[in-house]
Parts: structure tokens; C-alpha cells; sequence
């Protein structure tokens, strides 16, 4: 299963221990649903966990019972629905809507006032609305809905609870959606799903483990390549100045740095000033290895 389908079902496993706040969490989930208005409610899903909490809540909330659900040996997405008249006025009254009212999709505040409803709102919301992309490809957390006004409150309403998400529209939805790996540990573990919130700060330390790690060894690469093309150079100019017979003209001190250039081509410049007799700086070995390349080029 995908990592947004098994946080979906430890947030299924999440208590509720108030009446408000199971109200609160089917609010969300309707909201994020499918199709919610005076005719039909439906909810696809291919989450079967999430099914079964749907059925518990919905039960609970409003003493409804689902028209038609898929049967237990039905695979992929299937759909929850109510469709009769006197459940969906049910539903509705329990969110402040009358028999005789207009729906208008927007999140009625009145409904969720306390923050552990707010808390199981969002979570309703992304159960049926959201997804979260498996942290090993990119972080990326999203809740989508058709409706413009259910977006914004929402939104509003996670600026309130601490959290900073984006805005986007896509193909006629209204998305939320965190893009910061710390945000999205966050918002999974106030809303109930802290082993999953741990999973992605786990692949987050490993990804930035081996970035550093693959930095080290670029640099270090990159630092041998240097050490590598320099001693090729200098080696070149000291087998240039003997082939010219201008070798025994040199200093002592300067044959000496060039026999150990020569007996160490994989030494840096700071490696063949300490192994000099007597031991020079790295400046100082530095300038004769610069000097055998002058007097090449003089050639």
C-alpha cells in the first residue's frame, strides 16, 4: 500500500472522546467528500479502513446508516452513499442547515468552536480529501475540494490552528497543500498520526545523511582531481628542465623538491613540505613547484 494509504489508516485508529468533535470529524469529511448536497451524499474510497470509520461515526453522529456500501469482496475505489431524504435532512440539521434552507458549501465555524473539534475536522478533511506523497520521492501534502469557500475557511482555519499552507487551483479544485517535510510532521501529528509523522522525519535525517555524505566525497574528489592535475604539471615541468640539461644548474634545496615531487605524485603540496629534511611550510614548497613551472614555460 502507498504511504498515504496506510496514514490514512492509523488516522482511522485515532479516538474520539467527544460527541462535538465525532460530529466535527464527519463535518470535514463531508465537506472533502465527493458529492454532498440536498440529493445524495457519496464517498469513494479504495481505503477500506476509512469505510468501516465512516460506517462507526456516521452511526454515531447522526444515527444514519450508509444506502449503499460495497461489498466485502469488492476491490479498488468503491463509494458510500445516502441517498434518502429524511438521513440527509438528519446530517444537515446537525450542522445548522433546516429542511427548508439553501445549502451553501462553506465551513460553518458554529460547528467546530472548540480546538479539538478543529482538530478532528482537519483530520475528517484529509481522510476523504486529502493525500501525502511517500517522503522517499518528495514532500508534498494536499487536501483538494470542489468548492471555493470550503477551501478558504478551511485554510483561514489551519492559520488559526498554527499552521502557514499554500493555495493552488487545479483542473476546477481548490487545493491546500504543505510542500515543507516539517510542516507536514506536524500537521499529521495534531491531527492523529504521529508513527507516520516519525516514518518522514526518518527518511528526512537519511536523505539529508547521504547529501552530506555524497557532498564529502564530491569534495573530496574534487580536491584530489586538483592535487592530481597539479603534480602532473609540476612533474611535467621537472622532466622538461632535466630533458633541457638546465637540472644541475638548480639549487639544492630545489633538486630535493623536485626528487620528492617526483617520488610522490599523490602528495599535495603540504604532504611534500612535511616530509622535506629539514620540513619547510607549505608556502615555502608551494613556491619551488611554482618556480619548475616558470622555467618551463622560459624554455
Amino acid at each position: 500500500m502507498s504511504f498515504s494509504y496506510d496514514t490514512k489508516c492509523e488516522l482511522c485508529k485515532s479516538p474520539i472522546e467527544r460527541d462535538c468533535c465525532v460530529v466535527a470529524e464527519c463535518y470535514g469529511m463531508l465537506l472533502f467528500a465527493n458529492m454532498f448536497n440536498r440529493r445524495e451524499i457519496k464517498i469513494i474510497t479504495e481505503n477500506r479502513t476509512l469505510g468501516k470509520r465512516m460506517v462507526s461515526l456516521f452511526l454515531e453522529a447522526f444515527q444514519t446508516s450508509f444506502d449503499s456500501m460495497p461489498d466485502e469482496e469488492d476491490m479498488g475505489k468503491q463509494a458510500y452513499v445516502i441517498n434518502h431524504p429524511d438521513k440527509i435532512n438528519r446530517i444537515f440539521e446537525a450542522f445548522g442547515f433546516t429542511k427548508d434552507s439553501m445549502l451553501a458549501h462553506y465551513v460553518n465555524l458554529g460547528a467546530i468552536e472548540d480546538d479539538c473539534c478543529r482538530v478532528s475536522f482537519a483530520r475528517g478533511a484529509f481522510l476523504t480529501g486529502g493525500a501525502v506523497t511517500d517522503p522517499e520521492k518528495s514532500y508534498h501534502l494536499e487536501i483538494v475540494t470542489a468548492h471555493y469557500n470550503v477551501s478558504r475557511q478551511t485554510y483561514s482555519l489551519l492559520l488559526d490552528m498554527g499552521f502557514s499552507p499554500k493555495e493552488a487551483s487545479r483542473s476546477g479544485n481548490y487545493i491546500i497543500y504543505f510542500k515543507q517535510s516539517a510542516a507536514i510532521e506536524d500537521f499529521l501529528t495534531i491531527i492523529g498520526a504521529p508513527i507516520h509523522a516519525m516514518k518522514l522525519m526518518s527518511v528526512k535525517i537519511e536523505k539529508d545523511m547521504r547529501n552530506k555524505v555524497n557532498r564529502e566525497v564530491n569534495c573530496d574528489t574534487a580536491n584530489l582531481s586538483k592535487v592530481v592535475d597539479a603534480a602532473s604539471s609540476q612533474i611535467e615541468a621537472i622532466e622538461k628542465i632535466k630533458a633541457a640539461g638546465l637540472y644541475g644548474g638548480l639549487s639544492d634545496k630545489m633538486k630535493q623538491a623536485a626528487e620528492l615531487r617526483l617520488e610522490n605524485p599523490e602528495l599535495n603540496i603540504k604532504e611534500l613540505a612535511e616530509i622535506s629534511q629539514p620540513p619547510v611550510t607549505k608556502s615555502c614548497m608551494n613556491h619551488r613547484m611554482r618556480k619548475f613551472v616558470e622555467i618551463c614555460k622560459n624554455l
